[in-house]
């Protein structure tokens, strides 16, 4: 599962790709650069710091973010050295526009998901999943199966979150089950999201930039359900089949 920071890692070393989309002019070979290995430290070193936020408290927007800017400040200085400032703005203007467009597609979803909490959907959801009487073991699988389903379209870091919430409503004080089970919605997440370009971040980008049409993502479907199973499956032998008591 992704949240959506990797966007702004990506960016990081997205200059050098924007340069060669153009024709007009050669782009410079920096990779084994001073500027190069420099890009390389301040990105492993931003990385290292987003690992880190536990026990820094340390958003990870905020060394990503600095970490993007100083790269794109050294690539902008040594293109305007060479008097091709042009190619630098250009790469930074389309990759710019590669984000907001991303930006807005996730705002949308996001947007649909919170109407969504605010109309109780999923406290709904949990209300119907413990009126029907289901035990631990079916309700690991139906949040799972449900995760899988939804993720296509809402993205995986979204479906874990509110899935992972009703588990916990519906869990109680069960802590196994509450663990397993967050652990199968994960799985189901990232498994389902991968055969839909609206599923994950990365999807989305390489479905947006033109690399894979929609159609090609369909035969990714029967690989996600095996993806998805064969740890289901095995969770599911330490779910217990009581049924949980939530008030």
């Amino acid at each position: 599962m992704k949240s959506p920071w990797p966007i702004f890692l990506g960016l990081m070393f997205l200059p050098y790709s924007a340069f060669a989309a153009s024709s007009d002019v050669t782009p410079l070979d920096l990779t084994h650069s001073t500027v190069g290995y420099a890009a390389l430290l301040i990105f492993g070193l931003a990385y290292t710091l987003v690992m880190l936020e536990e026990y820094l408290q340390l958003r990870k927007s905020k060394p990503v973010l600095l970490a993007a800017g100083i790269i794109w400040a050294m690539v902008g200085y040594v293109y305007s050295q060479q008097g091709q400032i042009d190619i630098a703005k250009v790469a930074l203007e389309h990759n710019l526009l590669e984000y907001a467009e991303l930006l807005l597609f996730l705002l949308v979803a996001m947007t649909y998901i919170s109407a969504m909490e605010e109309r109780r959907l999923f406290d709904a959801l949990q209300a119907w999943m413990v009126g029907k009487g289901f035990n631990f073991k079916a309700l690991f699988w139906l949040t799972g199966i449900l995760a899988f389903f939804i993720s296509p379209i809402a993205d995986n870091l979204t479906t874990a979150l509110l899935m992972c919430a009703v588990v916990m409503k519906v869990g109680g004080d069960n802590t196994r089950f509450i663990n397993l089970a967050c652990i199968n919605i994960v799985v189901a997440a990232n498994a389902g999201g991968a055969f839909s370009p609206f599923g994950d971040i990365t999807t989305l980008m390489v479905w947006q930039a033109g690399h894979v049409s929609f159609s090609e993502f369909m035969p990714l479907f029967a690989p996600s359900v095996v993806s998805y199973v064969v740890p289901a499956v095995i969770m599911s032998m330490f779910i217990p089949n009581a049924k949980p008591n939530v008030a």
